[in-house]
């Protein structure tokens, strides 16, 4: 676990730190998470580097086996980013329908207009939201970095087999604090 260099256009995707999401019963503190992407991207904003929030609003159409969430209404708030990410102008925000945020979006069409070939990705659930948008940046041919202590989910084994198995297979990984470090 140690992420070794930060291209000079590397930009931070945060992936759901939405009131619906931290709301939900995690493994880690949700507000930690939260706490550590806040500071991931006050340092990329301080460092002039794009800052990209990720939402998701919905799901995809199809038949599952288990349904997410609970079901039941949507809180109005649901898909409202929370307030400490500290939202700028520049930043760049993507609202999804399924679990990564590349596919259905334009996300990779605005990271490509900033010349971005890195990304630093954390949010929540590990496995879910956070490990799609990390393969498809992959997929893309984009650098991947995982902030490892600023990502959690709902269930234990499946955030330890993203975090020790996939992650490294896609990029590097390391603590928030390290990728800042890394910023200069």
């Amino acid at each position: 676990m140690t992420a070794t260099t930060l291209d000079p256009k590397t930009a931070l995707v945060l992936v759901d730190l939405q009131k619906g999401i931290t709301a939900l019963p995690t493994l880690h503190p949700a507000d930690r998470i939260v706490e550590r992407g806040a500071r991931l991207a006050a340092a990329f904003r301080a460092h002039g580097l794009p800052v990209v929030l990720v939402r998701v609003t919905g799901r995809a159409p199809g038949r599952t086996e288990v349904t997410l969430g609970g079901g039941g209404a949507t809180p109005a708030d649901w898909a409202e980013l929370r307030p400490e990410l500290d939202r700028q102008d520049g930043d760049v925000v993507v609202t999804k329908h399924q679990w990564g945020a590349f596919h259905g979006t334009d996300l990779d069409l605005q990271l490509r207009r900033r010349g971005v070939t890195q990304v630093v990705i954390g949010g929540i659930a590990t496995a879910f939201g956070v490990e799609s948008t990390a393969r498809a940046a992959h997929e893309h041919g984009y650098h991947v970095t995982v902030a490892v202590d600023a990502v959690t989910d709902m269930d234990e084994q499946a955030h330890l087999a993203a975090v020790e198995k996939v992650f490294p297979l896609l990029g590097e990984t390391d603590t928030a604090e390290a990728i800042i470090k890394l910023l200069g």
